[in-house]
């Protein structure tokens, strides 16, 4: 070895008798730590994963859901019953009103004059009925002196008889008094037939209900109808909406809608499901409903109806299925939703509406039936055995 080299036990220093013991090393400790949430991480995501895919299996098919779903209320279209212009408008659009609101108003002058003479015929009814009462009494007065005349008559040709039996009188004067009692029975006939007359002229009731006055009361009810309806009110509660053919000025003709009145307080969905799901669907199921304009509020619902039929069979040009250029096409059938919960929206109909109904409950009385072997089976167990 050469001088002054020096060697690693020479190098090294001497431990000290008194020194504590080295710490361990940071890394050596959160080694341990990694390593235990490396394994809770290993076993709790596949639990996890099993859970997550345990529950869409449990659930899976129990929501129906659909997006051909739209908010329905009750549209009323007002219309006029009589005919003319409009000459005041006491509604805006978007207005709510209540039942019996003045909407428009009709000129009323026509019907007014129509009121008036239906009122003069009341009193020429009247006045002809009273002439009838006179002309059946003077009648009987007639009746009366006409069947004196002939006996006046029959009593003077008696005398004459008797005088040409004896010779005191001659045969022209009889023939006269025979002449006097043929005038006289016809002048009575023509009086019974005179007051059977003006008697069929007045029926058997007393003179205030007259075929003439009922018939002239029946036009004045008419005008005074046609004068309450020149003033149009509103049939329910609701919102005035379609204003723009109500302007002063306007005519209007019965039977065309002038406005239409949007019924408030009865609301629902209409949800258009096809009919490949409606195996499980029965009223009654809750639903769950989100709305295009309100998404983050939560409407709830239950199912009220299902459709008797599909939207074609009801549609103005149904689809002709027996032609020959048949296709299948999966059809829909509107299920009618009532709503439980608004969540304080105001819902407008029309609006576009997502709807998800839960088929896991079963109403009271909408359970399936059972098959006919099960029935028939279960009778056969009701009936006592035959001794």
């Amino acid at each position: 070895m050469k001088e002054g080299t020096i060697t690693g036990d020479e190098a090294a220093p001497a431990p000290a008798m008194d020194a504590a013991p080295v710490a361990p090393a940071p890394a050596e400790v959160a080694r341990p730590r990694r390593k235990l949430w490396r394994m809770v991480l290993m076993l709790s995501v596949p639990l996890l994963i099993a859970a997550v895919g345990g529950y869409f299996w449990l659930t899976s098919g129990r929501w129906i859901s659909t997006d051909n779903a739209y908010v329905q209320q009750d549209k009323v279209a007002v219309t006029a019953e009589i005919a003319g212009p409009i000459v005041e408008v006491a509604v805006r659009e978007n207005q709510a009103v209540k039942k019996g609101d003045l909407l428009f108003r009709i000129d009323s002058r026509p019907y007014r004059i129509a009121l008036a003479q239906a009122e003069a015929q009341i009193a020429a009814a009247q006045v002809q009925v009273h002439r009838i009462q006179a002309e059946t009494q003077g009648t009987g007065a007639d009746i009366e002196g006409a069947q004196a005349n002939l006996t006046f008559a029959q009593r003077a040709l008696g005398r004459q008889d008797e005088l040409l039996e004896r010779g005191f009188t001659t045969r022209a004067r009889y023939d006269e008094a025979m002449h006097s009692v043929q005038e006289a029975r016809e002048r009575l006939a023509n009086a019974r037939s005179e007051a059977l007359v003006t008697r069929a002229q007045l029926a058997d009731a007393p003179a205030d209900n007259q075929p003439a006055l009922q018939a002239a009361r029946a036009a004045r009810d008419k005008a005074l109808l046609d004068l309450s309806r020149t003033a149009v009110h509103a049939p329910t509660d609701g919102y005035v909406t379609q204003t723009d053919r109500l302007q002063v000025g306007s005519a209007v003709v019965p039977g065309l809608a002038v406005v239409t009145l949007v019924r408030s307080g009865d609301v629902w969905i209409e949800a258009n499901y096809k009919e490949t799901d409606l195996d499980k669907m029965a009223p009654g199921q809750p639903v769950e409903v989100t709305l295009d304009a309100y998404p983050s509020a939560r409407i709830t619902g239950h199912v009220a109806s299902i459709g008797r039929g599909t939207g074609s069979e009801f549609s103005v040009l149904p689809a002709q299925n027996a032609s020959g250029n048949w296709v299948k096409v999966t059809q829909r059938v509107p299920v009618r939703i009532a709503i439980d919960n608004t969540s304080g929206r105001q819902l407008l109909s029309g609006l576009s509406a997502d709807v998800a109904v839960d088929t896991k409950e079963q109403p009271a009385g909408q359970q399936p039936h059972p098959a006919p072997a099960q029935h028939a089976a279960a009778q056969a167990q009701r009936q006592p055995a035959a001794r």
